[in-house]
């Protein structure tokens, strides 16, 4: 029987340090920090909400993140 992997590690980063910042900045500061995935969505997207460690999500809005969580 295969083993279960095991999740990755989650950077040590504060997610609303994003919130104000152009997307662009954003995403490229959040893969400096570690994060593997970032995700961008627009305001009122649907999504899926199954949980990925080292995701960083960001809703962004006339180019600017206005909400940014992990998983």
């Amino acid at each position: 029987m295969a083993s279960i992997p095991s999740p990755g590690q989650q950077p040590q980063d504060n997610p609303e340090t994003y919130v104000g910042l152009v997307a662009e900045e954003a995403e490229r500061r959040a893969r400096g920090r570690g994060w593997t995935t970032v995700r961008s969505l627009p305001p009122g997207a649907i999504i899926t909400m199954e949980y990925r460690s080292g995701r960083l999500n960001f809703t962004v809005a006339d180019g600017t993140v206005t909400r940014a969580w992990s998983g």
